[in-house]
């Protein structure tokens, strides 16, 4: 009976060429005329070289080390710390020293607002390259703003509020998402940095009253379902926004890592099952951006970012969640099945699809970095097999760095986006090298990925030409 009867197409096409043994070569007659005769030899000798667009071999400690210093390099120029005095509308002065302040204050614009949720995520990052590397470089970046940040708002604080007339950019650069957020986004991203700063030894004392004022929003400020599920009121009334797993779940998970209460463990496990719940699309293994309470049916736009930032809140909750806690083998199940669904549709360069299940939209860096972290800490922390995702990990992190440019700037990043109920508004989202939604995730999906590559998780093998990873034995 013949081979291909014996198998099934897709392992047939999976098994390497059986001609490419010398008993079962065909003769030269045989070669397509097309092709010279002599690479026709090297074909059945399986000796050309496939034309990979992105690296296939696993990237090496050093080769991941230099495209996170690029990042570092550019973002230490790109988002430095410019206080300014603000004398009135047209007139400001700039502030040398810290212990010094006076009056009213603020945060000078830069490349990027070292305020924003998305900074927030790349302090995070720069921590965590800090552990990974040993290099304090990226710690002492993170701290010097974080503290910054806190000794303004703390100047802030002691003055009276701005009149109502107040010009309306100097009641925004006076730190306002700081001192009183209201909403997701002002707090939980920065809050989630505050306390991995604040768990890791940097001014734990200055920075906790901040770490409060944000988690005071996010506990109890914000709207929720009647079950507990936070909600917002845009675009509609009750809608769910699956970026909202990030801006609540890593600040609740580290706060209970910091104070050892179980109701922010409890809060974190709740959103997570309870978004999965509405919002989790079981047949194909992935997320839609967004869910309305009055809406039936509801459209599934499955939004890179969107996803992305549902599996790293997944990854940052079990990485501080007790083992014993109730609701953990329901949020590791949940956290598989999620990690499943974006294997099954990586694009063949390594990254994934602004749509995921939509291979005719642009391929996106931010919402791939994500996924690579995400991934790569489940391997190294045991929670996923490294021979089935391993894979998946290296060649994502290759795509990823390709698009890290020799300035240290991040491209083909999709520009902050809201929600719609089309397919249109998700296509044709602008790209930005000064779209800050990319720089932190790629800081923390190297990071990862270099613990991966330094053993901590998984030994990678090349063999016959394809990446294999197994187990390591001194695995998290």
């Amino acid at each position: 009976m013949k081979l291909s009867r014996l198998l099934c197409p897709g392992l047939l096409a999976a098994v390497p060429l059986l001609a490419q043994t010398p008993a079962a070569a065909p003769s030269a007659s045989v070669a397509p005329s097309s092709v010279p005769a002599a690479q026709a030899a090297q074909i059945y000798a399986g000796r050309v070289a496939p034309a990979y667009p992105t690296p296939y071999p696993p990237a090496t400690a050093d080769e991941i080390k230099a495209t996170l210093g690029r990042i570092l390099g550019y973002l230490e120029t790109a988002s430095p710390i410019k206080v300014v005095k603000v004398i009135d509308r047209e007139h400001r002065e700039p502030v040398t020293d810290l212990t010094k302040l006076s009056g009213l204050v603020a945060f000078d614009r830069t490349d990027f607002l070292i305020t924003s949720y998305e900074w927030g995520v790349t302090y995070a990052g720069m921590l965590l390259v800090a552990d990974a590397t040993g290099d304090a470089r990226y710690r002492d970046y993170a701290a010097i703003r974080l503290h910054a940040i806190a000794t303004v708002a703390a100047h802030l604080k002691t003055l009276p509020p701005p009149a109502a007339d107040t010009p309306g950019p100097q009641r925004m650069m006076a730190l306002r998402p700081v001192l009183e957020p209201r909403s997701l986004d002002d707090s939980g991203s920065m809050c989630t940095a505050f306390i991995k700063a604040a768990r890791a030894g940097v001014e734990q004392e200055a920075l906790r009253p901040w770490i409060d004022n944000y988690m005071k929003w996010i506990f109890t400020g914000q709207q929720r379902l009647a079950d507990g599920t936070l909600v917002r009121n845009r675009p509609l009334p009750n809608t769910l926004w699956l970026d909202d797993l990030y801006m609540s779940v890593p600040a609740l998970a580290q706060m209970g890592a910091l104070t050892g209460e179980q109701k922010y463990f409890d809060d974190a496990v709740k959103q997570i099952l309870q978004f999965s719940s509405r919002m989790f699309v079981k047949e194909a293994g992935l997320y839609r951006h967004g869910w309305v309470q009055e809406m039936e049916p509801h459209p599934a736009f499955h939004w890179g970012r969107a996803n992305g930032w549902a599996i790293v809140a997944m990854a940052e909750l079990l990485s501080v969640l007790p083992e014993n806690h109730p609701g953990r083998a329901a949020v590791l199940t949940q956290y598989r099945a999620h990690a499943a669904g974006l294997a099954a549709v990586q694009g063949r360069t390594g990254l994934w699809h602004q749509l995921l299940d939509r291979n005719d939209s642009y391929l996106e860096t931010s919402a791939s970095a994500m996924y690579v972290y995400a991934i790569a800490r489940g391997i190294n922390r045991g929670w996923l097999d490294p021979i089935a995702y391993g894979p998946l990990v290296s060649l994502g992190w290759n795509a990823v760095a390709a698009q890290v440019n020799a300035s240290g700037q991040v491209e083909n990043t999709c520009v902050g986006t809201g929600m719609a109920f089309d397919p249109m508004f998700y296509y044709f989202r602008p790209v930005s090298p000064f779209a800050a939604h990319g720089y932190g995730p790629v800081l923390l999906a190297g990071a990862e990925v270099l613990t991966l590559r330094q053993g901590k998780g998984a030994a990678a093998n090349i063999s016959d030409s394809a990446v294999q990873f197994a187990p390591s034995p001194s695995r998290f």
